[in-house]
């Protein structure tokens, strides 16, 4: 008797967020084949919320392999991304749920890229996913009875982060920047409730189901690193790989500082994400082991002491005074454990906000331009379910 474990398919799309559910594997006592799934995803700004659709999915099922679109795709279905398609590919990689990742996957989801990856079917969140003219891109999956629907993260989208990020380009002009992020999504005819934006509310099981859970072993070397890591990007991601190689069996603990503190050293409106989305993603983070939610600026004895710590590090960029002064690693200095890396990775929060800012125009009407589609889709199911409902009706009567 040959067994196949069940394949898992996913598909993401830029600037949309979506939640998957995929039926449970049953591979108890089995010994099968690792067959791969597949998610083609556009992945635009990875946020905590496609990384919560990627841990549902891995958790009902054996290996999950996701597709990344290119920059050419997700200029012509959805316009100018904020990452580039490299950017993305080790983005996605580093999420400790992804076992693989395909380049350039299509855009339209189709049998034949099911089949070429092993995958039973393709799920998707309960918003809608169009083409450039206006198809849905699952059409054909639908019809053939291979695609399953799960609800959508709820409280962050690439919309709500771009809107927040576009607050910093005139800041004192507070009543006509509020206009502009109340007005970032919308369509002629109103929100969709896809693209528009809505509140994040933390639990303490959301945080259980991102952490790993895990104790440090002996000889585990336990490293520790603190910050804001703001808009979680690829410059977070290479200098905590470059963390996690500095010992043969390391445990790397960030440390996240809180909003006022960040803002204290960062200035204007930072952080963009809060300490709660923060901390979500960088959970979801394959090099990090434990986060300590509202770390102490200053990274003093007791925390060295508690942790047991045996290495702080540091990037390349500022270390900024605490409040009265003084260095904030002056203590892993003083016992020789502070280590500042480079991981040849420029990259900044500022930057991506600087790319946003330079393309603000476009980003706002791609985004009304594609929740008009989904404002048109709705109505159009609206008025076919009014029709059915006519029609039963009549024939009842």
């Amino acid at each position: 008797m040959i067994f196949k474990s069940r394949i898992i398919h996913c598909f993401y799309i830029v600037f949309e967020n979506k939640n998957m559910v995929l039926p449970q594997c049953m591979c108890k006592n089995i010994v099968v084949p690792q067959y791969s799934g597949q998610t083609a995803v556009l992945y635009d700004m990875v946020h905590y919320g496609h990384s919560n659709q990627l841990r549902q999915a891995k958790a009902m099922g054996d290996y999950l392999v996701v597709g990344v679109h290119t920059d050419e795709e997700i200029a012509k279905h959805k316009g100018p991304p904020v990452f580039t398609q490299a950017e993305r590919y080790k983005m996605i990689h580093a999420t400790k749920w992804v076992d693989e990742i395909v380049e350039g996957a299509p855009y339209v989801t189709t049998l034949e890229t099911l089949d070429k990856y092993n995958c039973d079917f393709c799920v998707h969140g309960d918003d809608i996913t169009l083409t450039v003219d206006g198809k849905d891109t699952y059409d054909e999956v639908k019809r053939m009875g291979r695609y399953r629907e799960c609800k959508r993260t709820q409280g962050v989208s690439t919309t709500d982060l771009v809107g927040r990020m576009l607050l910093l380009t005139k800041s004192h002009h507070s009543n006509v920047v509020s206009r502009l992020y109340h007005n970032f999504g919308k369509g002629p005819k109103g929100h969709s409730p896809w693209t528009g934006v809505s509140q994040f509310l933390q639990t303490s099981q959301k945080i259980i189901q991102f952490a790993s859970g895990k104790e440090p072993q002996p000889g585990d070397t336990i490293i520790y690193v603190a910050g804001a890591f703001d808009l979680f990007h690829i410059g977070h991601v290479d200098f905590l790989e470059t963390v996690h190689k500095q010992a043969e069996k390391p445990y790397v603990i960030v440390g996240l500082h809180f909003d006022q503190e960040v803002n204290r050293y960062k200035g204007k409106n930072y952080p963009i994400m809060n300490i709660h989305e923060r901390t979500l993603s960088v959970l979801a983070c394959r090099y990090v082991s434990e986060v300590v939610i509202g770390a102490p600026y200053a990274v003093g004895k007791d925390l060295l002491d508690h942790f047991k710590v045996d290495l702080v590090c540091h990037g390349k960029t500022e270390v900024f005074s605490d409040t009265d002064g003084t260095d904030p690693y002056a203590e892993p200095k003083k016992r020789g454990i502070f280590r500042v890396l480079d991981s040849s990775n420029n990259l900044t929060t500022d930057v991506i906000v600087q790319r946003i800012i330079e393309n603000r125009l476009q980003f706002e009407a791609r985004n009304q331009k594609k929740e008009a589609k989904e404002m048109a889709v709705i109505e159009a199911l609206k008025n076919k379910e009014d029709l059915q409902k006519t029609e039963a009706a009549i024939t009842n009567n």
